[in-house]
């Protein structure tokens, strides 16, 4: 770079590094870079490669929207076509595509917004139209780039899936928000469009790659290597097709399912073959799996799997050397060292252990250290221990000499110290035994003198007091009684604290149990059975949910004033409050295998308002807490849960999941707040037949709820224009002097608007 370029280029590296910190700075930047970079700027190869460069990263950043991305979009078109037609370099022409690669979507859905539009787009099919024509002449990173512009085109070009009225944002740009009469860009124009190119990028991964032209004009490593990271681009590409546009997985799949990634198999077998051959069947198959992974119980999965295993034998016949190679001889592993052994995996043949001899003690009197010397002619025998004066150093010997010991020997060596020890014991002497005083007109008891076996003897030994005992005289007054030292009281917040770690650990307990399995599963029915009898999940939730609704339902009589308690019981409020969360944590988790955790929790919750509202019914007096005197009311826990566990399920509903239906139908207490969910859901156009069937389910098993039933599907049919064909084959069984009232108030209005145009004619 010449020394006139060096002070431009260091400013807009400047500006670049000051975009790449925050993206907020991108839509001033860009005004200020065009005059340089611009096409009708005189600037420098090294210019605009750098221009080239920031435009593709520019527009490729996610750190800014795309609502601020149009108008710059619109801005530099004709800075691209430029590059694309005035240079030939291959690092502008990369990033140049690149950057059109994210400009088109950005252009095609201004375009559908403002059809009067015609000279951007012009400038947009010109740069459509030079990139297409460079796909099959252009150098290989140029032709990968091209790709990436022909995988976004079929991108924008080709129906997508409907939107989502659950998410506000709506990013994905496709042919379905082009208006079939739009005047700019016909529907299907587009369309065929999109499929041809389709084809075409299909076509790379099934070409032939020229190879029979080419082995003649010894240019085939070059082009093997240029077209295996084109079809290694393209096999990329396709990925993000199959993912967001539904309408072709099938001919991609069964496209990518007839395409033999070792084809080169059949060219000269060298190393750079061999990784190219390698790169591609591994690219292939990763995009399989993936499709796999995202749709396990799809239809191509059979076909996918078949085809993996295909591709895996191949890849055996054609790339693995060790089948190639003569096997090792069949050899015989009797009397082989162990060398030989271990690189045969022959196994190490168990010896028997080797009987250790015992030499016999001398004899008299035996002291310990005779006992316990196996080996009178050893080292260690004459060894002396108390030359250690540090016991420190001592265990940093001892502790290494017991972990290199065989278990084996040491075995044997125990034994035989006890069978020393047993000979010993039977061959002492036995003291005399005196006979006791006569007793007259009693009999003599006399003992039997049975030989004492090696255990009762051991027995004794331990027993026995030391050598060096000498018993002191022990007072014949009795002990005082001891008791332990009161422990301190808790405050409350030690209290609180106290009940919140053992909810936890019971929750921890809780998960690690699992779910339990319907089919080994034997509940026993009937009125008197336990709620609690057992340790498995339903106990525990029992005993949770009812710590949670009980716990503030007070223990004692509510007629009575709370006093000085009255802290420890609003201790026990918020314990409740705790338990709910965590039960609410726990259900939401996995709400659809959890779902009867959820029923049995409000039930529990429906019974104890219950229980309380009936407690504090008219008769009520006044409550004193402390602050003065209040009248205990309702806190509606239940009603309060419901409609918390319900918004959360809905978010994540789907309109197959049947276990909406189940739980509506099994909670215990219905209002029209937890029905009127229903017509909230209803606004979903994939989740229509799902509150319909919960509604329709009500009515028919559920009699004290019809009228709330009907009510909703009334207003569903009046305020949702998607609902109305369902709700009204129901009304028409149920109400239908509903629906002939709306007709008779929509003649009304209409006759009414007719009556009062004809009087404003006659004025």
């Amino acid at each position: 770079m010449n020394p006139s370029a060096q002070t431009p280029v260091g400013q807009l590296e400047a500006a670049r590094s000051l975009a790449l910190g925050d993206g907020r700075y991108y839509p001033t930047i860009i005004p200020g870079v065009m005059p340089i970079i611009g096409a009708n700027a005189d600037a420098s190869i090294e210019i605009r490669r750098w221009g080239a460069d920031f435009l593709a990263e520019t527009f490729a950043s996610p750190t800014w929207p795309p609502d601020v991305k149009v108008p710059c979009a619109l801005s530099v078109l004709a800075t691209i076509k430029e590059y694309l037609e005035g240079v030939a370099d291959s690092g502008v022409l990369r990033s140049a595509v690149q950057a059109a690669a994210s400009i088109y979507p950005l252009v095609y859905r201004h375009i559908i917004a403002d059809p009067a539009d015609t000279q951007h787009w012009q400038l947009m099919l010109a740069i459509k139209s030079n990139i297409l024509r460079r796909m099959d002449s252009a150098p290989p990173g140029v032709r990968i780039c091209c790709v990436k512009f022909v995988q976004q085109i079929v991108l924008v070009q080709t129906p997508g899936m409907p939107p989502d009225p659950r998410r506000p944002e709506h990013t994905d740009i496709s042919l379905a928000l082009v208006p079939r009469d739009h005047p700019m860009i016909p529907y299907a124009n587009l369309e065929a469009e999109s499929s041809g190119l389709l084809d075409r990028l299909l076509g790379i991964i099934h070409g032939d790659h020229r190879l029979d032209r080419l082995m003649a004009r010894d240019e085939i490593p070059l082009t093997m290597y240029s077209d295996a990271l084109l079809v290694t681009a393209t096999l990329n590409s396709l990925g993000m097709l199959i993912q967001r546009r539904p309408a072709v997985i099938t001919k991609i799949l069964s496209s990518v399912m007839n395409f033999n990634p070792l084809k080169l198999a059949n060219s000269p077998m060298t190393s750079k073959n061999k990784v190219l051959m390698k790169s591609i069947e591994r690219t292939t198959r990763a995009l399989l799996v993936n499709v796999m992974k995202r749709n396990p119980e799809g239809p191509f999965t059979g076909r996918i799997q078949q085809y993996l295993e295909k591709i895996h034998r191949m890849r055996i016949d054609v790339l693995d050397e060790s089948n190639r190679k003569r096997p090792a001889p069949t050899e015989t592993t009797d009397n082989l060292d162990a060398a030989k052994r271990q690189r045969l995996d022959a196994p190490v043949p168990i010896m028997a252990p080797a009987v250790q001899a015992v030499p016999a003690l001398p004899p008299g009197p035996v002291s310990f250290r005779q006992l316990f010397t196996l080996n009178p002619d050893g080292n260690t025998a004459n060894f002396d221990v108390q030359a250690f004066q540090d016991p420190e150093q001592l265990l940093r010997i001892l502790v290494p000499v017991l972990q290199s010991i065989d278990e084996t020997r040491l075995g044997s060596s125990i034994n035989a110290v006890r069978s020393r020890y047993l000979t010993l014991s039977t061959a002492m002497p036995r003291p005399p035994v005196q006979a006791p005083a006569a007793v007259d007109d009693e009999e003599e008891y006399e003992p039997d003198f049975e030989p004492e076996d090696a255990e009762q003897v051991m027995n004794k030994l331990d027993g026995a007091p030391p050598d060096n005992f000498i018993p002191e005289r022990i007072s014949d007054a009795p002990l005082a009684p001891y008791r332990l030292p009161e422990a301190p009281l808790l405050t409350v917040e030690e209290a609180q604290n106290h009940g919140k770690m053992t909810i936890q650990r019971a929750f921890q307990m809780l998960s690690s149990i699992g779910e339990p399995n319907l089919k080994t599963k034997i509940t026993k029915g009937g009125f008197n059975r336990l709620a609690a009898s057992s340790f498995d999940r339903d106990s525990w939730i029992t005993i949770l949910s009812r710590l949670a609704t009980r716990a503030s339902a007070g223990l004692g009589d509510i007629d009575q004033g709370i006093k000085s308690e009255f802290e420890v019981k609003r201790g026990s409020l918020g314990l409740g409050e705790s338990i709910r969360n965590q039960l609410y944590q726990y259900i939401m988790s996995d709400w659809r295998k959890r779902i009867d955790v959820a029923i049995s929790w409000l039930n529990e919750e429906w019974y104890n308002d219950n229980v309380i509202a009936q407690s504090t019914k008219p008769t009520s007096k006044p409550v004193a807490n402390g602050n003065g005197a209040v009248s205990v009311t309702d806190k509606g826990n239940y009603q309060r849960c419901a409609l918390r566990l319900l918004d959360g399920m809905l978010t994540y509903i789907e309109g197959t999941d049947k276990v909406l239906v189940r739980f509506i139908s099994e909670i215990p207490g219905l209002d029209m707040s937890i029905l009127s969910r229903m017509k909230k859901m209803a606004e979903d156009p994939e989740r229509i037949d799902l509150a319909i069937m919960v509604l329709q389910y009500l009515y028919m098993f559920r009699p004290p709820v019809r009228e709330l039933a009907v009510d909703v599907l009334v207003d569903m049919w009046r305020t949702n224009d998607r609902a109305k064909n369902n709700a009204k084959k129901l009304l028409l069984r149920w109400r239908p002097e509903a629906l002939q009232e709306d007709r008779e108030e929509a003649f009304k209005t209409e006759k009414e608007s007719a009556n009062g145009a004809l009087e404003v004619k006659a004025a």
